[in-house]
């Protein structure tokens, strides 16, 4: 046992627990009045995809830790304890969603004239019409499958949707009926509109509403006495020696193929179906009693976000936003060599980003881009972008990250045009995923070569730039372009490690470099000077820099972080973290910008960056942390994504000493006040 006190495992907080309940925060948006009706269908959506990928890879990794023996987490929770407590939180956080659904949202949506319909709801023509559907549409492509010892359990696909089927009587061979699996192929729709004869084009049924109802026309001849749909989750974390591999593309690709039929983490079945029946899938999966969880409702309900972009409801919507579009007459190049350019998405447009490489393609001054893509999304207008410099003859270099979790099929297929393309595509360094942000355009003017640079806190997704908060740095900052060459070099080729001027980069520097920033305010602090850190992070968990803070709020440090997702460290711990505030916003857009701010004694250093204070962001990912030397666009930071977000009190969430957090509402005479909204409203 260490003797350190600020190592004891109650100053910390369960990171896979944290992280349940910011599922709990999102869903509370969905239980908002103030939030419009589609909306909130939305977050009650996400907050079950959000659940879904926790299982898949949070509590697929406490399981595996389980099974190897791993030592507790540093909170001290063993594998089997943290098992036992997802069980009991994920538990009612699934309760609360389905109570969402089907006593809030599904009736409200009712009284707006959108049905989402109940089998005991459907009118005899809608019946007529669905069995038609049924029988012209989706029986063709099933294939029900009897169990019995010539028909053994199949493979279940994670995440499909299935229907358990309990039978009487015997089949054309004899065989009696006991049990039957009907599995629900990819290609059917989840979603089924009705046509606008059946009572409105704003009606619709689930496709798990439709095999319950007529599952019986599979066995004819048999009684059908039950049916009972079950959804499996498997563990979907991708697992790869890169060491041991000579071409990481086929490693993954081949990896790829068994993704779906990897090891169960988690049971959903229906809240009806008889507890011997539940035994016995939870056998087939090789699963015990707290992986199980009893749905009233859907077993998919997240595949009920098609309503939302099925339906053109502006009334039941966010009112659309229009974001600023940055102006540059002469030209990015010209207007970024001049001075630094920021970009706060996604109130500022992402198309100044796209303009930038577009703009770089056939510009016969520019020689070579390099860029870093973790995540681009279908029909990449960048990636057009960086086809066409390649065609017009520019040399281009791509560090593709074929390990981008849920990405890695569309990254692999992007790698392949690229390279088609004649791009030189790099899929970074062995052990280490590139998660950086980056883009160096190399151009020509005059007698020189001038570097201009991209750096941003999120991908370049044309997608996510609207729905995510995050900023972006143009500038031809010649220390700056100068480190970014460097880590393209450190990238692309076998470069040893190289010494930066202006950026921090994981695994090198940033982590040191965060501690020594930190250590920095506390000794200001026992100096009797004022100390500040502010920080904002999508999650916080790497105990040395959690010790590192609670030695700093010991010293008098006043320290406040915005961290939207999981965090393990406990504020408000007497004598240890009593000068630390935790906060956590979640409203219409997804919080995605880092940004850490250190007074520095009256010289405050602002720091963007791509990397969370997690361990694996810190010291096992490439990241870049990239300084704002413009004054002024410090201040802007400052105001608009530091104080503006702390002064919020209507979207915030205040992390208490016991791990839970509590809703800031504004106090008796404050005005109320939205860190979005007066974002939007041009702050």
């Amino acid at each position: 046992m260490s003797s350190d006190p600020l190592r004891d495992p109650s100053l910390y907080i369960n990171r896979e627990l944290s992280q349940l309940d910011f599922n709990f925060r999102v869903l509370a948006q969905a239980m908002d009045e103030q939030v419009p009706l589609l909306e909130r269908l939305r977050f009650l959506c996400i907050s079950c995809t959000n659940l879904d990928e926790f299982f898949e890879i949070r509590a697929a990794a406490v399981r595996h830790a389980q099974e190897f023996g791993l030592p507790p987490a540093p909170d001290g929770m063993s594998p089997q304890a943290i098992l036992n407590a997802i069980h009991d939180r994920a538990a009612e956080l699934v309760d609360q969603q389905y109570r969402c659904w089907n006593q809030v949202l599904r009736p409200a949506l009712g009284e707006a004239g959108v049905g989402i319909l109940a089998h005991k709801s459907w009118t005899a023509r809608q019946r007529r019409w669905l069995r038609a559907y049924f029988r012209n549409e989706i029986m063709p492509v099933l294939s029900p499958l009897g169990l019995d010892p010539s028909h053994p359990f199949p493979k279940i696909l994670n995440k499909s949707l299935n229907i358990v089927v309990v039978l009487k009587g015997t089949d054309a061979f004899g065989r009696a009926g006991h049990l039957a699996l009907v599995r629900a192929p990819r290609s059917l729709p989840r979603i089924i509109q009705l046509p606008e004869s059946l009572g409105g084009p704003q009606n619709f049924v689930l496709l798990s509403a439709v095999l319950s109802a007529f599952v019986d026309e599979l066995f004819p001849g048999m009684d059908v006495q039950g049916a009972y749909q079950f959804r499996v989750t498997r563990n979907s974390e991708l697992v790869v020696d890169e060491e041991e591999v000579e071409n990481l593309a086929l490693a993954l690709r081949d990896e790829l193929v068994d993704r779906g039929y990897r090891p169960a983490v988690r049971l959903e079945i229906a809240h009806d179906c008889p507890k011997p029946i539940m035994q016995t899938l939870l056998q087939n999966f090789g699963l015990s009693e707290n992986a199980a969880y009893r749905i009233d409702g859907p077993v998919n309900l997240n595949r009920v976000i098609q309503v939302y972009d099925l339906l053109p409801r502006p009334d039941l919507k966010y009112p659309p936003m229009t974001p600023r579009v940055f102006k540059s007459p002469e030209g990015i190049f010209v207007t970024a060599a001049q001075g630094d350019v920021l970009l706060h998405h996604p109130f500022d447009s992402f198309s100044t980003v796209l303009e930038l490489i577009r703009e770089a393609a056939v510009d016969p001054n520019v020689l070579a881009i390099k860029q870093t893509l973790y995540r681009t999304g279908k029909d990449s207008g960048i990636v057009e972008a960086l086809i066409l410099a390649a065609r017009n003859g520019k040399d281009v270099t791509v560090v593709v990250e074929l390990r981008a979790r849920f990405d890695e099929e569309a990254n692999l297929g992007l790698a392949d045009r690229l390279q088609d393309a004649g791009v030189q595509v790099v899929y970074g360094v062995v052990g280490y995923k590139t998660h950086a942000k980056m883009l160096l355009i190399v151009r020509r003017e005059g007698r020189k070569l001038r570097r201009y640079v991209h750096l941003g806190t999120g991908n370049y997704h044309s997608g996510t730039a609207r729905a995510y908060t995050d900023l972006s740095l143009i500038t031809a900052d010649p220390d700056i372009g100068n480190d970014v060459h460097l880590l393209f070099q450190q990238l692309s080729g076998l470069a040893p490690k190289m010494k930066l001027k202006c950026l921090l980069q994981s695994p090198f520097t940033l982590h040191a470099g965060l501690i020594k920033r930190i250590e920095r305010e506390t000794a200001l602090a026992l100096e009797g000077k004022p100390a500040r850190i502010i920080a904002k992070m999508n999650a916080l968990n790497e105990a040395q820099v959690i010790r590192a803070l609670y030695a700093a709020s010991q010293a008098g440090v006043q320290i406040d972080l915005i961290v939207r997702g999981a965090c393990t460290l406990r504020p408000g711990v007497e004598g240890v973290s009593d000068n630390i505030r935790v906060r956590s916003i979640v409203g219409r857009f997804l919080e995605h910008s880092r940004v850490y701010w250190f007074g520095n004694n009256g010289a405050p250093e602002l720091y963007c960056a791509s990397a969370d204070w997690l361990e694996r962001n810190l010291l096992r990912r490439v990241e870049t942390c990239f300084p704002i030397l413009d004054s002024g666009l410090a201040r802007r930071i400052y105001r608009e994504v530091l104080q503006n977000y702390l002064d919020d009190n209507l979207n915030a969430w205040e992390l208490q000493e016991d791990g839970r957090y509590s809703k800031c509402v504004p106090a008796p005479g404050q005005p109320p006040h939205s860190a979005q909204q007066a974002l939007m409203e041009g702050l």
